[in-house]
């Protein structure tokens, strides 16, 4: 009995230890969204317009206009404006809905934006225009000059010399719009369109009228003035198209971060050195290479008022870049190197 007891014992002992049995993993706790409720008014009227249930707090203000567009189709998003308070600054369609001032129940106020038209229809239209009724002060088309001088060709070389430049650069402009230039804003309002195109308009046909009327005389000190004057326009022609490809190149597409724009090997894009916004700097040293080749005083008032406009908007660009980057070169210009 002994031995067999300790035979038993024995195997017991040769046998394989139990393996300690796993407790099973509590499942991770799902994390608690925190849902939020928006009530949209009209900031007028403090109409109600909408009120969305359960919007996720990672939604920007482009899905929350996308929504209230489902509601009420006849306000697309790019139609809509979104604020905080009735006449307070519209909110960017790339903000966070948790990232706002409010609270899990919050209010936004509408304002209706009027019809849009895309940023590339209006340049188009702004484009298109000055080229055909240019031309057709030219060709000398009837009821322009007097009966005897319809289709006929004027005799003195640099007005049509002058017609290639100003039908150069707005096929150049069009060109730019459709292949070239990327729209931080998507769209403008309709009612614009109507003010930019009568101001270049306006103006393509004031100039096409002397400059091809058939009393037109030449510049006072003939070839010479000419050629230098097409010189100094083909020079900013090059110049402010190598800067539109600088700032294309800088931005990716659909992106809205902004960079600041530094030279390259591109000696054209060498004057980012001293001025912030070299685009405006080269399109008015064209119409200068142009008033100067024309010696016209409609062309001459054309180019005075656009350099008053584009130093308006260069200065503003120049305030931008240097609010938004704190080393910003503190070297630059707005539009006019060490000036302006």
């Amino acid at each position: 009995m002994d031995a067999l007891a300790l035979e038993a014992k024995g195997n017991k002992a040769d046998a394989p230890a139990a393996a300690p049995t796993k407790r099973p993993k509590q499942p991770k706790k799902a994390k608690r969204i925190v849902y939020f409720e928006l009530e949209i008014l009209h900031a007028k009227t403090k109409e109600k317009l909408l009120l969305l249930d359960k919007v996720e707090p990672t939604s920007t203000i482009l899905d929350i206009k996308s929504m209230f567009h489902k509601s009420n189709p006849q306000w697309y998003p790019a139609r809509q404006s979104l604020c905080l308070d009735p006449k307070g600054r519209s909110l960017k369609d790339e903000d966070i809905l948790q990232t706002l001032p409010v609270g899990t129940t919050a209010t936004f106020y509408f304002r209706d934006l009027g019809a849009q038209l895309s940023w590339g229809t209006v340049f188009l239209a702004e484009c298109v225009g000055p080229l055909v009724i240019y031309l057709l002060f030219y060709f000398r088309l009837p009821f322009i000059y007097a009966p005897r001088y319809d289709f006929t060709t004027p005799k003195q070389w640099v007005v049509h010399l002058a017609c290639i430049c100003h039908s150069f650069h707005y096929v150049k402009r069009i060109l730019e719009t459709m292949f070239v230039h990327r729209f931080s804003t998507g769209t403008m309002p309709l009612r614009n369109i109507f003010k930019n195109c009568s101001y270049y308009w306006f103006f393509a046909a004031w100039m096409a009228y002397y400059i091809n009327h058939p009393l037109y005389t030449p510049p006072m000190y003939g070839e010479q003035q000419v050629k230098t004057a097409l010189m100094i326009f083909l020079f900013c022609q090059l110049g402010n198209f190598s800067i539109h490809i600088a700032l294309r190149n800088l931005k990716q597409p659909g992106s809205k971060v902004k960079k600041i724009p530094y030279p390259s090997k591109n000696p054209f894009t060498w004057i980012f050195w001293v001025v912030s916004c070299p685009n405006y700097t080269y399109e008015c040293g064209s119409w200068v290479g142009f008033t100067v080749m024309t010696q016209c005083v409609p062309v001459a008032f054309f180019t005075i008022v656009g350099f008053i406009q584009m130093a308006i908007w260069a200065r503003g660009k120049h305030r931008s870049y240097l609010k938004e980057f704190p080393h910003y070169p503190t070297l630059r210009s707005s539009i006019l190197p060490f000036i302006l």
